[in-house]
C-alpha cells in the first residue's frame, strides 16, 4: 500500500487541456479539500505522480504553488505534508464567511425570485437525501453549492468573488463536521429559504449568522465529542 493512503477512486481524473501544472494543482487541491489527503499527512512526490500519472516535475510545482497559498507545509529535509489548519485559522476564516454569507443573505432575500427559490428547495432535498443516506461527500458538495446559490441570488459580484477565494477552506473546515451537523444543517436551510422567500431581510441575516456559527463551533468541539 502506497504511503500516500489515498482512498480507492478518490483521485480525481486530469481534465485536458490546460497546462500540465494547472490540472496536478486542481486534483491535488479537491484530494486536499474532500480530506482524501488528511492534515499533517505526508505527500511524496513520487507517489502522487504515480497516482496521477503523470512524472514528478509538475507533482513538485503544484505542491510549492499550495505551499504559497497555505494547504501544503514544505518542510526542509523532511518533504512535504498537508497543512495542519490551527484553531486561529479557523477562527478568522469562519468569521470572514459569517460576514460574506450574512450579507449574501440579505441580498437574496431582496433579490430572488420565484426561479431562485425552487433551486435553493430542491438542492435542499438533494441534501436532505444524501444525509439520509449517510453520503457524506455528497452532502459537502450539496452543501457548497446550496451556499454558492444564495450567494449568486445576492447578486453582487464582488461578494461572490469575495466568498469564492474562501469557498474551498471552507469545505475543508466543514468535511470532518458534516455528519455531526447532518440534519440540524439542512433544517438550518429551510428555515433560510423561508425567509428569503418572505424577502425577510432581516430574519435571512440572523438566520444565515446563527448557521455559520454553528458550523465554527462544532469544528471546535470535533475533538471533544
Amino acid at each position: 500500500m502506497l504511503s500516500t493512503g489515498l482512498p480507492q477512486g478518490s483521485v480525481p481524473k486530469l481534465e485536458r487541456p490546460g497546462p500540465l501544472r494547472d490540472r496536478v494543482y486542481e486534483a491535488l487541491l479537491e484530494l486536499i479539500t474532500t480530506r482524501a489527503l488528511q492534515p499533517g499527512q505526508h505527500l511524496v512526490e513520487s507517489e502522487l505522480a504515480g497516482h496521477l500519472g503523470v512524472s514528478r516535475q509538475p507533482v513538485r510545482e503544484a505542491l510549492q504553488r499550495l505551499n504559497t497559498e497555505g494547504w501544503v507545509d514544505l518542510r526542509p529535509a523532511q518533504g512535504a505534508f498537508v497543512h495542519e489548519p490551527t484553531d486561529e485559522e479557523a477562527d478568522q476564516l469562519l468569521t470572514v464567511r459569517t460576514l460574506l454569507e450574512a450579507e449574501a443573505a440579505r441580498l437574496a432575500a431582496a433579490n430572488a425570485g420565484s426561479a431562485g427559490i425552487a433551486a435553493l428547495e430542491a438542492l435542499c432535498a438533494e441534501g436532505e437525501k444524501a444525509v439520509d443516506a449517510d453520503d457524506v461527500d455528497t452532502a459537502v458538495a450539496l452543501n457548497a453549492r446550496f451556499h454558492a446559490k444564495i450567494m449568486e441570488l445576492a447578486g453582487n459580484a464582488v461578494l461572490a468573488e469575495l466568498a469564492g477565494q474562501v469557498d474551498r477552506r471552507v469545505r475543508w473546515y466543514y468535511t470532518p463536521i458534516a455528519r455531526q451537523r447532518g440534519h440540524q444543517s439542512w433544517i438550518e436551510h429551510r428555515a433560510l429559504i423561508t425567509a428569503i422567500a418572505d424577502r425577510d431581510q432581516r430574519r435571512a441575516t440572523e438566520l444565515m449568522r446563527e448557521h455559520t456559527e454553528h458550523t465554527r463551533t462544532s469544528y471546535h468541539a470535533r475533538q471533544r465529542s
